[in-house]
């Protein structure tokens, strides 16, 4: 018997069980680069190209009935990128954030950042801000995106540990009534369920930093298609894949 067994994935244009869906569903956008220079563009045309993607991606989580969807836009470390992509992965950033607060109320959507959003330009920090105010006041928003955005999971854990500290110092809190719970109130991801599936687009088998506390017991999911392909069908074979598996979380 061989060691190592790849499960067969699921044939094309399979469709998932609408009534055994995740809850949350995470998603690593990844490939965006490679995607232009297989055809000869700027890396700036990729990550347009994926931009629309996760317009498109974002729709399909929510006409399945899909609560919540987290999609790692942009890293901790992608500050390390040439000036000018980093300037344009900025300017659609803010495009579609003035997209979103036209159109959230109408198209049933909340959104909210993770990450530290102090070191953004200060026109983008306001305009996050006033996005995130403007979708908590959405009446009967049924469908949340969270926008990972200078986000790094160590640094998040990081960030939620001195926040503890200084609860502790202050007399809020106490060292013994630390728990997985409590802790998990100073994340940025506070209120929302853990995810039930990570999906990575790209051929790339790491988490890359994403979510490393909300993942414990998560379902991933690796594909080789680069994200500006990456099509709902894709979604939808990750999807039914994920339905084929058994959850556990660590009992028989």
């Amino acid at each position: 018997m061989a060691f190592w067994h790849r499960k067969k994935r699921p044939a094309a244009g399979a469709e998932p069980d609408l009534t055994r869906l995740p809850r949350h569903i995470g998603i690593i956008m990844d490939g965006n680069g490679r995607w232009a220079k297989k055809r000869g563009l700027p890396r700036t045309a990729g990550h347009a190209a994926g931009a629309e993607t996760f317009r498109t991606i974002a729709y399909r989580c929510r006409d399945l009935g899909i609560p919540y969807l987290t999609v790692y836009a942009f890293s901790t470390e992608n500050w390390k990128r040439p000036v000018e992509e980093v300037s344009a992965i900025m300017d659609l950033l803010r495009k579609y954030l003035l997209e979103a607060l036209e159109k959230m109320e109408k198209d049933g959507f909340r959104i909210r950042f993770f990450g530290d959003l102090e070191a953004l330009p200060p026109e983008l920090r306001t305009l996050c801000l006033e996005t995130e105010e403007t979708g908590a006041a959405v009446a009967g928003a049924r469908y949340q995106i969270n926008v990972c955005l200078n986000y790094g999971g160590r640094d998040e854990i990081l960030r939620a540990a001195r926040a503890w500290g200084r609860d502790v110092l202050a007399g809020r809190q106490g060292v013994e009534d630390l728990t997985d719970e409590v802790f998990s109130r100073y994340l940025d991801s506070r209120a929302v369920p853990d995810p039930d599936l990570i999906i990575r687009p790209s051929g790339e088998l790491r988490l890359s930093n994403f979510l490393p506390w909300q993942s414990a017991y998560a379902e991933f999911y690796f594909t080789d298609v680069l994200w500006p392909d990456f099509s709902p069908a894709v979604l939808d074979a990750a999807l039914v894949d994920f339905q084929r598996r058994q959850r556990r979380f660590g009992g028989v």
